[in-house]
């Protein structure tokens, strides 16, 4: 156990920000807290990241955020993402040689609690009394993960056709008509604020990971296979968490998790159960960010003493997953005078997703090993293809710079 020590119980919501701010402080080199918003009843959503150069983007440095406690009731996520931060700020300032260089080369933001009220209410009644559904919504009554705008009803309907865009689908105005709790309002905002190229959203009740679709593709199937155009990369993904878990991807049939061992540990959302308005889907078809479900166990309120068998049952998926953000391809879309171009397209043939560059003209394309064809275009500018081949060894991602010229 590292010299700093963990308390292996739950900590009240009002103790996150001395919490949050003392690892902080410990680490105040790689470690910086912000709030993105407040929950209906005030309090903080408090993110802390970690990286090299904390407060800014780093050109080519990519972004990965870990949420947890969306349902304020499955508890488990909210503790291990505080150990998470802990952990990392104690082994970087040991010199632990990898845990310095995930640092180093990425920028880790983690939202501990994205339903601090409902936390509250199944906190206060504890492991023994907390059913399956107190506090899973926030003070409002809403499901936040039902909340976000329903963009895979419209990616369905315009799929078939050429002209609509089926990714970077902006949000329709009949979404703020409904009910918006502030929680989604304020990590959709942050979504949009920074260039996240992969994300996990952290929950309880099962062992699998889920990967989107969330929705289904047929609204009267309740469960049937819906895969996104990337779904061979988010198998990977899902996989990367779920066999890196001690138990999830396991074959015993006895086990919290047994009904997925077919599949060993993860499952494409809608083909588990189908629901519209998830943040999964919202993060892909917004975004650029690929997002999965980790659902960590059968017990949404596990008694304290599982704590630390739970975190070293996870510890290592979620080193293993933060890693896993330095595969494909990534690189600098410039003009020829050697400026960044923001929001210009990357598009891989065969893959009816593209992605867009950041501010200074930095993209990231999580992709499988492979061959790929590569096409950047960008308004006023002309098209550049290029033919990347992706080794199966790659532990890093692949650096393909494009420069494009004005027309």
């Amino acid at each position: 156990i590292s010299h700093l020590v963990f308390f292996f119980f739950f900590l009240p919501h009002f103790e996150i920000p001395g919490a949050t701010s003392r690892t902080a402080a410990k680490c105040s080199q790689i470690s910086h807290v912000y709030s993105i918003g407040r929950s209906n009843e005030g309090r903080d959503l408090l993110v802390i990241e970690f990286t090299n150069n904390p407060g800014e983007h780093e050109l080519l440095e990519p972004e990965i955020k870990l949420v947890g406690n969306m349902h304020g009731n499955e508890v488990l996520g909210r503790q291990l993402l505080i150990y998470l931060a802990q952990y990392l700020c104690s082994e970087y300032n040991l010199g632990n040689q990898r845990i310095q260089t995930i640092i180093n080369t990425t920028r880790i933001h983690i939202l501990a609690s994205m339903n601090p009220d409902g936390y509250e209410l199944a906190a206060s009644e504890g492991h023994l009394l907390n059913g399956w559904t107190n506090g899973r919504t926030n003070a409002q009554n809403i499901d936040l993960n039902r909340n976000f705008p329903d963009l895979t009803s419209v990616f369905y309907r315009n799929r078939r056709s050429r002209f609509y865009r089926i990714d970077h689908i902006p949000i329709p105005d009949a979404y703020w008509f409904g009910k918006v709790a502030p929680e989604t309002y304020a990590v959709m905002k942050w979504i949009r604020s920074l260039p996240f190229v992969q994300s996990a959203s952290l929950h309880g009740g099962e062992l699998v990971v889920s990967y989107p679709f969330d929705f289904s593709r047929h609204p009267q199937e309740e469960r049937m296979f819906s895969p996104t155009p990337d779904e061979q990369v988010f198998k990977q993904l899902a996989r990367t968490y779920a066999d890196a878990h001690a138990t999830m991807s396991n074959n015993d049939t006895e086990r919290c998790g047994a009904s997925f061992y077919r599949t060993r540990g993860i499952i494409n959302g809608a083909l588990w159960y189908s629901f519209a308005g998830g943040m999964s889907d919202f993060n892909y078809l917004h975004t650029n960010c690929l997002e999965i479900t980790v659902e960590l166990g059968c017990d949404k309120f596990p008694p304290e003493g599982e704590l630390y068998p739970e975190w070293k049952r996870n510890k290592e998926a979620l080193l293993t997953f933060l890693e896993s953000v330095h595969r494909g391809i990534k690189g600098v879309v410039k003009d020829t005078e050697g400026n960044g171009i923001k929001g210009a397209t990357i598009s891989v043939r065969g893959i009816r997703k593209d992605v867009t560059s950041a501010e200074n003209g930095d993209y990231w394309r999580l992709l499988n090993p492979g061959t790929h064809i590569l096409t950047v275009t960008a308004k006023g500018y002309s098209r550049v293809s290029k033919r990347v081949h992706l080794p199966n060894n790659m532990n890093k991602a692949g650096r393909v710079d494009f420069v494009l010229e004005k027309v």
